[in-house]
C-alpha cells in the first residue's frame, strides 16, 4: 500500500474513529488501522486524533491567576530563598516554618491569609515562582587528595555498612583552596559529617599538616553533640599518619578508625556531597594562599557557619534504595535539619537538646546570614591584598 492509499484509508476511518465512543470499538479502529498500514500504535494514534475540519470556535481561555503569584508572597520567598543560599524547591518548603518567624520579626508580620498560603506552597509552586530568579553554579574545582601508601596495611577498609541508627559515626575529608594549581602552600578545609544526623563541621589548615588536622578534630570533637564512635577517611596523607593513629588509639572512647577503598569517593558519599555544599559554597574555588587566613576562616566555619548549617539548613537522606531491573529506584525522607534529627534521636541525653534547644531560640537566621557576608569580605579583602602582592613580586 502506497502513501496516497494509506491517506485515503486514513481520511475514510478518521470519522469513524472519532464517532466512536466507546473504548472497545476504538481499539478495534486502530488495530485495524495498524495492521493495514503497518504504522506503530502511538504514531496510528497521532494520526487518528488530528482533526482536519474547520476549528470550531470556541470562547477565548482565561488564564486563572495563581494564588500564589501575589507580589508579597513572592518577595518573601524570594527573600528568605536567597538568605538560605538558594535551595531546591524540597528543602525550601522545609526550611519557611523556622525562617518566616525570623523574617517577620524584621519585616512586619504578614496577614493570617498571606502567612498560611506561604507555609502551605507546594515544592514545585515554589521552583516555579522563582524560576527567573535562577542563579548558576560555578564549575568544579581540583581535587588534591594523595594516596599514603605506608600506614594503609594498619588502617583497616570499611568493608562493611555501619550501624546508622545513632550518631557518632563521621567520615572526614579535606578541600583544596588552590585556585587553578596544587603547587605551593594554600588552604585546606576539614569536612566532618556524621552519616545519622548529618551534622557537619568544617575547618581550616594550612597545609593540610597532620598537628593541624588533628587540632581541627579535636576541637570539632569539643561542639558537636554526640561522642565520636568511628571516624572514616580518604587515603590521604593528612589522615594516614602515625599521629592520627596515636590520637585515635590513646583516645579515652577509642572511636575505630577505618579508611575508604583508593580511588572510590562514593565510599565517602555522605561527606564528599558536604565539601561541595559547604566549603565549595562559602569559598568557592580561590586560591588562599596566606596563613593569616586560617584562624579568619575557623572563626567563621565554628560559629556563624556551622549554627546556621546545622540549626536552619534542611538536607535530605536516603531511606530506600532497590533495584528493579536496570533502574536503581531510591526514596529519600523529608528533609530535616542537623538539630531537628538530634531533637529526634533517643540516643542524645535530654540535656544536651535542652541546651540545643536554648540556643537555637537564640538565632536568627539572617542575622547569622549576614555576619557571615562580613566575615567574607574581610577574608576576601585579604585574599586580594595577597593575590595583589604577589603579582607585584
Amino acid at each position: 500500500m502506497g502513501k496516497t492509499e494509506k491517506r485515503a484509508y486514513l481520511d475514510a476511518i478518521r470519522d469513524r474513529y472519532h464517532a466512536e465512543s466507546k473504548r472497545a470499538e476504538k481499539k478495534g479502529i486502530l488495530n485495524e488501522f495498524c495492521s493495514v498500514c503497518g504504522y506503530v500504535r502511538k504514531y496510528a494514534i497521532r494520526l487518528l486524533s488530528a482533526r482536519t475540519g474547520p476549528p470550531k470556535d470556541r470562547p477565548p481561555r482565561v488564564k486563572r491567576e495563581s494564588p500564589y503569584g501575589a507580589p508579597k508572597l513572592v518577595a518573601v520567598l524570594k527573600r528568605i530563598w536567597l538568605a538560605a543560599d538558594q535551595p531546591c524547591g524540597k528543602r525550601l518548603v522545609a526550611l519557611l516554618p523556622t525562617w518566616l518567624p525570623a523574617d517577620e520579626s524584621r519585616r512586619g508580620r504578614l496577614s493570617p491569609e498571606l502567612r498560611a498560603r506561604l507555609l502551605s506552597i507546594s515544592a514545585a509552586t515554589a521552583d516555579r515562582q522563582l524560576k527567573p530568579a535562577k542563579l548558576k553554579y560555578p564549575k568544579k574545582g581540583l581535587g588534591g587528595t594523595k594516596p599514603g601508601s605506608i600506614l594503609r596495611s594498619q588502617i583497616p577498609i570499611r568493608t562493611d555498612f555501619w550501624d546508622v541508627t545513632k550518631p557518632g559515626y563521621v567520615e572526614a575529608d579535606t578541600v583544596a583552596h588552590c585556585g587553578d594549581s596544587l603547587a605551593g602552600n594554600f588552604v585546606w578545609s576539614l569536612t566532618m559529617t556524621d552519616i545519622f544526623t548529618t551534622w557537619t563541621e568544617c575547618r581550616a589548615v594550612w597545609n593540610k599538616g597532620a598537628q593541624g588536622v588533628i587540632a581541627q578534630i579535636r576541637d570539632v570533637e569539643s561542639k558537636i553533640p554526640f561522642d565520636l564512635l568511628a571516624f572514616d577517611s580518604d587515603n590521604g596523607s593528612e589522615f594516614l599518619n602515625h599521629h592520627l593513629i596515636r590520637y585515635f588509639s590513646n583516645h579515652p572512647r577509642s572511636p575505630k578508625f577505618t579508611r575508604s577503598r583508593p580511588y572510590r569517593k562514593n565510599d565517602n558519599a555522605h561527606v564528599e556531597q558536604k565539601n561541595w555544599s559547604h566549603p565549595r559554597q562559602l569559598l568557592g574555588y580561590d586560591r588562599l594562599e596566606n596563613p593569616d587566613l586560617v584562624p579568619m576562616i575557623n572563626d567563621l566555619y565554628a560559629n556563624e557557619f556551622s549554627l546556621l548549617q546545622n540549626y536552619f539548613q534542611p538536607s535530605f537522606k536516603l531511606e530506600k534504595k532497590e533495584r528493579i531491573g536496570a533502574k536503581i529506584k531510591k526514596r529519600y525522607s523529608r528533609p530535616q535539619t542537623p538539630y531537628q534529627r538530634v531533637l529526634a534521636c533517643a540516643d542524645i541525653p535530654e540535656a544536651t537538646k535542652v541546651r540545643l534547644a536554648t540556643v537555637f531560640a537564640n538565632l536568627d537566621p539572617f542575622a547569622l546570614k549576614a555576619a557571615i557576608e562580613r566575615k567574607l569580605k574581610a577574608i576576601y579583602k585579604l585574599v586580594l591584598v595577597t593575590s595583589a602582592g604577589r603579582q607585584r613580586i
